[in-house]
């Protein structure tokens, strides 16, 4: 009986369907298995999570650790050194989107950039983070589309262009 099921041809959809319903209950097991988060907690010796973010030219080194959340951005409250609040907005999104807020304290390093780069930045870096220290919370992240590098950068300056793209003026006479 186990050699026709497994000389049997599929032809149709509905004759998968057919198959897949006489599947045994084992099946079931592996698969439960497989959906475990196959990643596993990344610390180091202080129990912080560690990771690196970047957009634009800024590039933040960020360290994620459970706390009340404190968010420290080179040695400065968030408040300060991101002062618009559409910013801070950028950089809390992680913890919204997986209902952490004021679970970790952050602390970011970041150099290169503007500040709306550096705003991204420290977000990257935080997801990549939150990753890290709670790996069942990637597909959440991922799904957001926050672990993807955002990779646009301002184009460079071209030899005999005005700009990037823009000639110099024609003139006639």
């Amino acid at each position: 009986m186990a050699d026709e099921k497994n000389n049997e041809t599929v032809s149709d959809l509905a004759d998968l369907k057919d198959i897949a319903a006489d599947a045994p209950e084992a099946d079931a097991a592996v698969i439960a298995v497989s959906t475990a988060p196959l990643r596993e907690q990344e610390l180091d010796a202080q129990g912080r999570a560690y990771a690196t973010g970047r957009r634009k030219d800024a590039t933040a080194r960020v360290w994620l650790k459970p706390g009340t959340g404190k968010i420290t951005v080179n040695g400065r409250d968030q408040e300060v050194y991101f002062a618009r609040p559409t910013l801070r907005l950028i950089i809390d999104q992680p913890f919204a989107i997986t209902d952490r807020q004021g679970q970790y304290d952050v602390v970011a390093t970041v150099k290169g950039g503007g500040l709306s780069g550096q705003a991204g930045a420290v977000k990257h870096g935080i997801s990549q983070a939150l990753t890290k220290y709670e790996p069942a919370l990637r597909s959440t992240v991922k799904a957001a589309g926050f672990l993807t590098r955002d990779s646009r950068v301002v184009e460079r300056k071209k030899y005999g262009r005005a700009k990037a793209r823009r000639s110099f003026q024609f003139s006639k006479r």
